[in-house]
This record gives C-alpha cells, structure tokens and sequence, in this order.
C-alpha cells in the first residue's frame, strides 16, 4: 500500500534534499491535453541535478510514496496523471534542460530540454535530429524517450529509440545508471537503455541522454499528391522508395474527412485541392548534392500514372510550411469536433488497406459514424478516430464507449498489428494491454518491474495494472 505525499513526508523530503523546489502542482500539472484525466493533487518538486533526483526517489522510496514523472504533459493516455488513490510527488525536470555537449555527430541533453531545443542545438552544429511530433515545442525529451515518441520520419529515421545512444537514469531506490555513451555499438550485456526507453517512467527517471545527430539533406522537397485509396497510397510509397531509396523522410495518408473537418471547425488553414479528395498523400524527401527535389517529385508524378490523379509540388519554403500546417493542424480540428474514440494503432503495410476497409465497415454497422484516417502511413502507423454523424452530439454514443475501441483492437490483432503504435500505455489502454498482449511478454514485464521498483512507486497504475 502506497503512503501519501503529505505534510510530514514533505518535510522528510526537504530536510532528505536540500535546496529543492517543492510546491503545490498547477492545473497544468494535473490535466492531459484531452481533459479526459484530472490528478489527484500531490506535491509538485523540480530538481536541478541528477544527484537531487537520485534523493528524491530514495526518500519516495523509503517511504513508499509514489513518484510521477512529468515531462511537457502531452501524452494522450494519461500516463502523466494519477487520478486517485493515495496523493504522489509529481517530478518535473523542467529545470534540468541543458545542453551538455555537442561532440561530433552526438547531442548530449538533460532530459528536460524540449524536443525543439535539441532539433536547435543539432542545427547549430550543422547538423540534424530528426524526430519530429507536432507537440515538439513543449514535449521534454525524458517524456519523448519514455513513450518511445515516433512522429513523421520514422520511416526514415527510427523513432525515438534507434535516435538514442545512451541514456542516464535513476531507479526506484536512487540508484543512478550512467550510460551516456557516445557509441554505435556496444555489446556489453543487457542493453538498459532500450529498456528504459518506452518504460513509460514505471522503471527509472531519464534525466539525460545522447541522442544521434545526422546529416542534413542537401535539398528538401514535399508535394501533396491526391490517390484514389489507401490501396493506391501504399503502391504509390513503393513506387517512390523505389525510384529514391533511402530518401523518402515521411509519407502520410489524409482523408477527405480530415480536410472536411478544417473547412468546418479550423484551424484555418490553406488547402491546396478545391475538391477535397476522399484520399492524399503528404510526402516529403531529402537527396543529396547534385539532385533536385521538384524534378524527382515530379517524375514520381507521372511514374504513378494510375495511382495519382492530381498533385501539387512545394515551389518555396512557405509553401512546404503550409502543406506541413494542413498536416499538423488535423489533431485539433478532431480535438474541436470532439471524437467519440481514437485509436492509435499500427498494422503491416501489406495489411493496412484492408484493414482500413473492414474497420470502417466494422464501426459503421454499429452506428452512424463519421472516420478520420490519417496518419504515418509509411511506417505502417494510423490513427483512426471515430466521430459522431453530422449534427449528433457524441454524448449521444455513450453506450458504445466500449464497443467502438474493441471493435478496433479486435481487427488491429486479428491483423497482426499494435493497439498502441506510438503513444504508449499510459492508463489509458491498462486493461487493452492485458487483453490483447502476449502473456509471456506480460509476465517477463510485471518481473522486470517488480525487480527494479519492488515496492511500485513509479508512474503506478502505468503500463501495467497494479496488484
């Protein structure tokens, strides 16, 4: 049974570490983006060193309180809240957001810094990091290792893991792993790292990592190409990985109810299609010295003769931002609709289309229902949002608050796919995860935690449900 942050453990705590900031947590300590979870209070603290977090979580952990790290609190299944039971200390390493070191094609950050400060530190080495999220302005990168964050070039580049060469941490009992290593391999035993990234902070706080810098692209080139189905979006991605291998940044599919969606609620933003089509495609590469972007977009235009219908090609910077605004802009305007359920997911490429096919069949014959398909359809990762019919409040759907989600997942593991592509657990999807995991995978986790967090102090009622 965990203890209570209260006021005695407070002063336990002060006295445990001094200099610490230690305070009441704001609303925006207490809320998730989607407002569908609301903490339960606690004690917000913000160390400034790894040493400092290390005596927070021997003094949590002496005392059996929970701990709740807490990054730029823009996870979608409530992994960053704790909404009852007994009141946590909530860590945010908002002040640890240095910029350790930049040596050679290697970023060293606190876990603090946002996303966006390492795409800005790699850029004034000349350099690139390449994960990119629409929330990279406040999501810190403890919380992007943590969720294993993927965004639009994984297809490309890897997601937050294969971006990661080593990470500091420190365990339930304070105990502080440093592995910053600077290295491309390292074969020296279990790999903590990757174990840790994707652990949701239910196995260790990140406090640092380094992170992989690449090369710049010579030139960079983005059209919106309009595709008769998701079937025809995914010859097309064959087609162009083909014709410009290894170049291809990001490939995403938009459906025409996405683009319908901004025409009605916003954000406003520029459309380049007067007919919106019921299927485009979004897709940006890189080349190098001596190629020209347009030129190979354009000639990836006529190869998809049969496949692609119409198309623009970005002839500027501001013209390539405004396409990349539709894209990111489509979160929110689903957010002002308000869904009646989303699902993160990811399926084999070979299988998407079909899937997509038989879900919206699926959830239609369940009642009347709008679906928002988009997503990083290159890497094989949708998110398929089911809305109310036109003119119907999603209250109204509440007796299918469960069916629409099952329904889904039952389809997305029949496929052989993921019920959490890049989002994560959180809280959101405990019980998803026990239904559809695999028991042997679900037994080896719940020893690893039990192992390094024997008393569950960390991020509980994460990832795994607790007992």
């Amino acid at each position: 049974m965990r203890a209570p942050a209260d006021e005695s453990f407070v002063e336990t705590l002060r006295a445990g570490v001094p200099g610490l900031s230690i305070g009441a947590p704001g609303v925006s300590y207490l809320e998730e983006p989607r407002g569908r979870y609301k903490g339960c209070g606690g004690v917000l603290v913000k160390p400034v060193s790894t040493a400092q977090v290390a005596a927070i979580l021997r003094t949590c952990d002496s005392a059996g309180v929970g701990v709740v790290p807490f990054g730029g609190g823009t996870g979608l299944v409530g992994g960053q809240i704790i909404e009852e039971g007994p009141a946590p200390v909530i860590v945010s390493l908002e002040k640890m957001a240095s910029v350790r070191a930049v040596t050679g094609h290697v970023l060293e950050i606190e876990a603090g810094a946002t996303l966006l400060d390492a795409q800005q530190a790699a850029d004034r080495a000349g350099r690139l990091f390449p994960l990119t999220i629409a929330s990279q302005g406040s999501a810190r990168i403890g919380g992007v290792l943590a969720t294993n964050a993927g965004g639009v070039n994984v297809l490309r580049y890897g997601n937050a893991r294969e971006l990661c060469l080593g990470v500091e941490a420190v365990l339930a009992d304070g105990t502080v792993i440093s592995g910053l290593k600077h290295l491309r391999k390292d074969n020296t035993g279990y790999d903590l790292k990757d174990l840790l990234i994707g652990s949701e902070g239910t196995l260790g706080i990140i406090t640092a990592a380094t992170l992989r810098l690449l090369p710049k692209p010579a030139a960079v080139g983005t059209a919106m190409m309009v595709v008769e189905s998701p079937s025809a979006a995914l010859a097309l991605l064959e087609l162009a990985e083909g014709r410009m291998p290894g170049c291809v940044s990001a490939f995403e599919l938009i459906s025409g109810q996405g683009l319908r969606f901004l025409d009605a609620v916003g954000p406003e933003v520029h459309q380049p299609f007067a007919a919106r089509p019921d299927w485009s495609v979004l897709i940006e590469i890189g080349l190098p010295e001596g190629l020209a972007p347009e030129e190979a977009l354009a000639g990836l235009f006529e190869a998809g003769e049969g496949l692609v219908s119409d198309g623009v090609i970005a002839s500027s910077e501001s013209q390539r931002a405004q396409m990349w605004t539709l894209r990111e802009s489509l979160p929110e305007a689903n957010k002002r609709i308000g869904s009646i359920s989303s699902h993160d997911i990811s399926l084999p490429l070979p299988k998407l289309a079909q899937f997509i096919e038989e879900a919206e069949a699926a959830l239609r014959a369940l009642a009347d229902i709008r679906i928002n398909c988009f997503g990083h359809v290159g890497d094989g990762n949708l998110h398929f949002n089911a809305f109310p019919a036109e003119g119907r409040d999603r209250k109204e759907y509440e007796n299918l608050r469960r069916a629409i989600p099952e329904t889904v997942y039952d389809l997305v593991d029949r496929f052989g796919g993921s019920i959490s592509a890049e989002h994560g657990i959180g809280r959101l999807k405990v019980g998803d995860l026990e239904r559809y995991g695999d028991p042997g995978k679900l037994a080896a986790m719940r020893a690893i935690k039990s192992a390094l967090d024997p008393k569950g102090i960390l991020n509980p009622g994460a990832v795994l449900a607790e007992r």
